[in-house]
């Protein structure tokens, strides 16, 4: 009889979950039941490598955000959640630490939201997770690592993203990211997570160091936004973030005015983006 341990717990629970669960084309060339491991490995945002080591016993020190990240893609329940923290031999965050956790609940209201572009992140402004046609509509986010998948370091430091905008635009948004991430570091002094990502900023953009000593307030960032689509080009939306209290995220979805030319677009590059998935998943080699 097998152990019940993290490698084995990982494998049995990958096994468990279909395609369709987690939003993902089914295929008719499947030999084994569940994900495949390159179909885990992008949900969860980790090399196949990695996730091939950590289900062989081989990597044995999974970070928090790894396995947070495993439990939501294998869609555990909240016990099994902590079983897999446990066999990692860490607990479950508490509620002094940025969440990444998404209920359930919250996810089930994800997933009805398949077909629209949306995004999850923490407190911190770090992306937790991004459906398929978010990526067609903004690029691909599951090769964004580390600190690569925090929205103030994007914009301060990184390539930004595909909304184009003004100078006051870009400097309104900076103003927002850094007071929010400002009120995150009050409401948990204890992340150290959280710490490093503003030494970070501190140490390598001069912007972050002078809007985190301001005392302006900060402005209101407007929900209309227009993207700069490679293919389709400049689609105007509305973008609504929407908070899940209780665990502190930001679900942020994109949508048009249905009947207009920019829901057409918007249509045209979720298409167009989720196509090459589709592709990649049809030709893949059997498991």
């Amino acid at each position: 009889m097998e152990n019940w341990d993290f490698a084995s717990a990982v494998r049995r629970w990958r096994e468990r979950v279909t395609p369709d669960a987690v939003g993902l084309p089914t295929g008719e060339r499947r030999r084994a039941p569940g994900l495949r491991r390159e179909e885990l490995a992008g949900l969860v945002g980790i090399s196949v490598d990695y996730l091939t080591r950590l289900e062989q016993g081989r990597a044995t020190s999974p970070s928090t955000q790894v396995v947070e990240a495993l439990a939501r893609g294998l869609r555990l329940s909240d016990r099994e959640r902590e079983l897999l923290f446990r066999l990692s031999g860490q607990t479950a965050p508490g509620s002094d630490l940025v969440s990444m956790r998404i209920a359930p609940s919250v996810q089930r209201l994800l997933d009805r939201l398949a077909s629209t572009p949306v995004a999850v992140y923490d407190a911190t402004w770090t992306l937790v997770v991004a459906n398929a046609p978010y990526d067609a509509l903004m690029g691909e986010t599951s090769s964004l690592r580390g600190i690569e998948r925090n929205a103030v370091w994007r914009n301060l430091v990184g390539s930004g993203n595909r909304s184009a905008q003004t100078a006051s635009e870009k400097a309104e948004l900076e103003m927002q990211l850094v007071a929010d991430l400002r009120l995150a570091e009050a409401r948990y002094p204890a992340d150290r997570r959280l710490r490093r990502l503003i030494n970070e900023l501190g140490a390598t953009s001069p912007r972050f160091v002078e809007l985190w000593n301001s005392d302006a307030p900060a402005p209101r960032t407007g929900r209309n936004k227009v993207i700069e689509h490679p293919a389709v080009g400049p689609i105007a939306l509305d973008c609504d973030t929407l908070v899940v209290a209780e665990d502190d995220l930001r679900v942020m979805v994109y949508s048009a005015e249905p009947g207009t030319a920019d829901a057409e677009r918007l249509a045209l590059a979720i298409v167009l983006g989720t196509q090459q998935l589709v592709r990649s998943s049809t030709s893949a080699s059997f498991d």
